[in-house]
């Protein structure tokens, strides 16, 4: 009752933190080392817990009433058993240090290798149909062989630890036995106390592996304590205790609606050796415009759509929000931290009904905003037309939605978030042709009124915006309306060209 309760809290915890880790530190450890963290190593920590405290305590009890009994026969049989706790400690000494970085190194081989299984499902129907089955599998069976590598070489140092205890046994035994020889022949003890001493000894072998086995236990869920108090350590100290952090920014209101966007100098590497994704971009946006960001793929769109919306903060320079940096205002618990809403094309539909789904964004919603919020974006049919309407269970274990549906659920979402600026990273890009325009009317209604940055996955969602900027390499190389870029002949004009020709 008292382990499972606090290690149910270490695991909340836990995912509370992963929650608030920045996304470029999530995307290098792989998210399949957060699910290893919160599930396997918790888990461990949880049976060490409950397990170790018992069989530490019946192993101490057996082991005092043991050397109890061979005081009583005699007080130099205790002293002659007690030669083996030297050998044992030394040993038991001998192995925390050995065992303690495999175990460690153990447990992140572990990480690494729920990272690529994970990859690997999250993935499998674009590695079915790019044939890319064979690479993907080789990378799960080398991180396999790896982790399978730590746990051989733990089993084999267990080995040597159980064997030198061994020697220990037989070294106290053997002393036992010579006391018990030594006071027969001086006849101050018969054969049957000297049999007694030499049986209370051997019944000691269990529980003092017993005892010591539990040390090895304690270092396995040391390693992977470590490792799921990491994921809280790895937050800025503010977010550890938001009540000990600082007053940071006031809540956003509707006359905060007139703050404009500043990028200034801004770049961008993914590592601290990575190369530069983005160089030394500048923009102004000024509020309730419209800005698309068009250029083919690779050119920095999404990693400039990320910083803007608070979601990284970049390697140089600054993007701030009435003065205010970006990444402070995204941060989990930051106050004003629903000023900016960031829309990718990774959508997700999570276990439960269509309005939970919505209310994820507000939980107070009531029947009729999240009405209103199905209407504008065009969902407000297909949501009635289900069997209990807007209460309908959806996704694992409800029914299926297509792409277009968790589209439009994604986009109410932001609607009753109601913020002020909206970041659309090819939030529409997973539709068909025929799906397209009512999708970009859906995103159109959603930043009506509203600041609204569009990386665009089709130039029909340039068309609509005030200003355009095409990126290239990741830098900006032009900027303006999106008539008069057609018009210039450039970049932007070519793009065009090229895809009115696609049509």
């Amino acid at each position: 009752r008292a382990v499972l309760t606090v290690t149910g809290r270490l695991r909340e915890d836990a995912v509370t933190a992963a929650l608030a880790v920045p996304v470029d530190a999530v995307e290098a450890g792989g998210t399949g080392d957060l699910v290893a963290r919160v599930s396997g190593d918790t888990e461990r920590v949880a049976d060490a817990a409950s397990g170790a405290l018992g069989d530490f305590a019946a192993a101490a009890l057996a082991i005092l009433a043991a050397l109890a009994g061979l005081a009583a026969l005699d007080w130099r049989f205790a002293v002659a058993g007690l030669l083996a706790v030297p050998l044992q400690a030394h040993t038991l000494r001998w192995y925390l240090r050995t065992s303690q970085p495999l175990y460690a190194a153990g447990r992140t081989a572990e990480g690494r290798r729920a990272s690529a299984l994970l990859g690997a499902f999250t993935a499998l129907p674009t590695l079915r149909a790019l044939r890319l089955g064979p690479g993907r599998h080789a990378r799960v069976a080398a991180a396999s062989a790896e982790a399978m590598s730590y746990e051989f070489r733990a089993t084999r140092a267990a080995t040597r630890f159980y064997g030198r205890l061994n020697i220990a046994e037989f070294t106290g035994l053997s002393a036992v036995l010579l006391v018990a020889w030594a006071l027969v022949r001086a006849g101050h003890a018969d054969v049957g106390a000297a049999t007694t001493a030499a049986l209370f000894f051997v019944g000691l072998f269990d529980p003092v592996n017993t005892l010591l086995g539990t040390f090895d236990t304690v270092q396995q869920a040391t390693a992977a304590l470590a490792r799921v108090v990491g994921v809280s350590l790895g937050q800025p100290a503010s977010e550890r205790n938001p009540e000990s952090a600082p007053e940071r920014h006031p809540e956003p209101s509707s006359g905060r609606r007139g703050e404009g966007i500043a990028v200034r100098g801004v770049r961008h590497r993914y590592g601290a050796d990575g190369p530069d994704v983005l160089h030394g971009v500048d923009l102004d946006i000024r509020p309730g415009q419209r800005l698309a960001v068009v250029g083919a793929t690779g050119s920095g769109k999404s990693t400039l759509a990320t910083l803007i919306a608070g979601m990284r903060a970049p390697y140089a320079g600054g993007v701030t929000l009435g003065g205010v940096p970006t990444d402070r205002l995204a941060g989990p618990g930051a106050r004003g931290s629903r000023r900016i809403v960031l829309v990718t094309q990774e959508h997700h539909l999570f276990p439960g009904t269509v309005a939970d789904n919505l209310r994820l964004a507000c939980r107070e919603a009531s029947g009729e905003e999240i009405g209103a919020a199905l209407a504008v974006v065009g969902a407000a049919d297909w949501v009635a037309a289900l069997p209990d309407g807007p209460d309908t269970a959806v996704g694992r274990g409800g029914i299926r939605l297509t792409a277009r549906q968790v589209q439009q659920l994604a986009l109410a979402r932001v609607l009753l978030i109601d913020p002020e600026v909206v970041v659309l990273d090819e939030a529409t890009a997973e539709a068909g042709s025929d799906l397209a325009q009512s999708l970009d009317r859906a995103a159109l209604a959603v930043t009506e009124g509203r600041t609204a940055v569009v990386v665009a996955h089709r130039l029909s969602q340039a068309v609509t915006a005030d200003v355009v900027v095409v990126m290239e390499n990741g830098r900006v190389v032009e900027q303006g309306r999106p008539d008069e870029l057609r018009a210039a002949g450039g970049a932007y004009a070519r793009l065009w060209a090229s895809w009115t020709y696609g049509r």
